[in-house]
């Protein structure tokens, strides 16, 4: 029998993670531009080349973001990106 405590989340794994605010509010907004450029690509039905072109990006760079390889994109990368696919950026400060 596992002696392991459940926590429960506060519904961000990046805070639940132990990161700092500042970082949690870095990483979410990056987790969620890339899934809504999946998103943007699986719906228009791109293919990876059309996207990279698209995109202005290199056909390997489009693998990164599909596969979810965050770390290989700053945020001004995926802002720069979503604008590029006709995505409207906001930010909505709380």
């Amino acid at each position: 029998m596992s002696t392991e405590k459940i926590h429960e989340s506060c519904g961000n794994v990046f805070a639940d993670l132990g990161f700092a605010p500042d970082e949690v509010a870095v990483l979410t907004m990056r987790a969620d531009l890339m899934a809504s450029l999946r998103d943007t690509i699986a719906q228009r039905h791109w293919t990876q080349t059309e996207a990279a072109r698209i995109l202005g990006i290199g056909q390997s760079r489009v693998s990164d973001l599909v596969r979810g390889k965050w770390d290989k994109f700053s945020l001004d990368m995926l802002v720069t990106l979503a604008a590029r696919a006709g995505r409207k950026v906001s930010l909505a400060v709380a």
